[in-house]
């Protein structure tokens, strides 16, 4: 059974963009070439195979806008007032979470944690720790579904709403933004986005530390050319670990924080640097 929209969450408009209404095309006249020239069916299905690639390529792309506005830096007025924005995702796990709150709590630094509802639900307290101490709990879905580009229209309405729900009920807080399950979405998402009134975050860029286990690396890859504005992703529900069975999280975390602070940038979370008409409540 589908998980119930919260009574509270407001739909947003939704266009389908550029590339949908194209696709839409392709498909409409790809089925009349089928009825009045049947033989040309060849190009037909040429054609349609084609769009179905480019419609894929967007979708595993994250930080592609094809599909519908997709957030991968915080805007101007964040940027002019040196934010940035750390995010977590895959948690709340019982064993790296507390200890990067701590992380986080030692340099007054605010973040963005993009949750997995079932793990919500299996750990209600972590998650409503996480918001006490002055952070977000975002939409991460409810099962982080390998699949979750093949999901059907309800299938992934039921893994936005369960996802909101949970998370609602553990923080008091009905989460505003979504991250897509490794940044991987299909042109399905938007429309369902819009009606569970939730804004697509992306990243300007990532350590790979769910597949990285040397910290070094990870933190290169985050500091490299970091700057006001930006989006950085690291997992602490996901993390791998060091040779030492540290989550790399852990280990990278404190340098980050120090090239943050060099740079004289500010860590909020993501909802926070946006403008006051959307960060309200």
């Amino acid at each position: 059974m589908s998980a119930p929209e919260p009574e509270h969450q407001h739909a947003n408009r939704w266009r389908p963009s550029t590339l949908l209404r194209v696709s839409a095309g392709v498909h409409a006249g790809g089925l009349a070439a089928l009825i009045l020239a049947p033989r040309a069916w060849p190009l037909t299905v040429g054609a349609l195979v084609a769009d179905h690639v480019a419609l894929l390529a967007a979708g595993v792309w994250p930080r592609s806008q094809l599909l519908g506005p997709t957030l991968v830096c915080l805007p101007p007025s964040a940027r002019q007032r040196g934010e940035v924005a750390l995010t977590f995702d895959d948690g709340p796990d019982p064993l790296t979470t507390p200890r990067v709150l701590d992380l986080l709590d030692e340099r007054g630094a605010r973040a963005t944690f993009f949750c997995i509802g079932r793990r919500v639900e299996t750990h209600p307290d972590l998650a409503a720790e996480i918001a006490r101490r002055g952070h977000r709990v975002e939409n991460h879905s409810h099962h982080h579904r390998i699949a979750f580009w093949f999901l059907p229209p309800a299938a992934l309405r039921d893994e936005i709403n369960r996802a909101q729900a949970a998370i609602a009920a553990a923080t008091g807080r009905t989460p505003r933004l979504f991250r897509a399950p490794a940044g991987i979405r299909s042109p399905l998402l938007a429309p369902a986005l819009a009606r569970a009134g939730l804004e697509l975050v992306a990243w300007t860029r990532r350590g790979f530390d769910s597949v990285t286990a040397d910290a070094r690396r990870v933190l290169a890859r985050l500091v490299r050319g970091l700057g006001s504005g930006d989006i950085l992703v690291l997992h602490e529900g996901s993390s791998a670990r060091t040779k030492a069975g540290v989550p790399v999280v852990l280990e990278v975390l404190p340098g980050l924080l120090d090239a943050v602070a060099e740079a004289n940038l500010t860590p909020v979370p993501v909802e926070l640097a946006l403008p006051h008409a959307w960060a309200t409540g």
